[in-house]
């Protein structure tokens, strides 16, 4: 039996990157664009002293028991070691000023989608 998945259905483990310090916060939604104004409103006490933010990288789950565990797997040693070496290139050239910062919510999509 096949299920059908309608966009407002999935759930989305997302890497932000403080544009004024180079801080990451990983995190999961249901909406993006949303979550990310958040972040940038100053509506998470976590972030919101290192803001602007932009989004980096995310992954796209099903099931939101699927992101929560992908959400802390990226957040132990050995998964901030993984998304380290996928966004190798990106962290490397935003290091060297390689990639501007065009103000815009920029959305840098690396990898499959789950």
């Amino acid at each position: 039996m096949t299920e059908s998945f309608s966009a407002n259905q999935f759930f989305y483990v997302y890497v932000i990157q403080s544009i004024t310090e180079s801080n990451l916060y990983i995190g999961h939604t249901t909406d993006l664009q949303r979550r990310i104004g958040e972040h940038n409103r100053g509506e998470t006490f976590s972030t919101k002293i290192h803001r602007p933010w932009k989004l980096i990288y995310y992954e796209t789950c099903l099931h939101e028991k699927d992101a929560e565990r992908r959400e802390r797997y990226l957040k132990t040693n050995q998964g901030g070691r993984l998304l380290k070496r996928r966004l190798r290139e990106f962290l490397y050239n935003a290091k060297a000023n390689l990639i501007p910062d065009t103000g815009k919510d920029d959305i840098i999509k690396v990898g499959k989608t789950r």
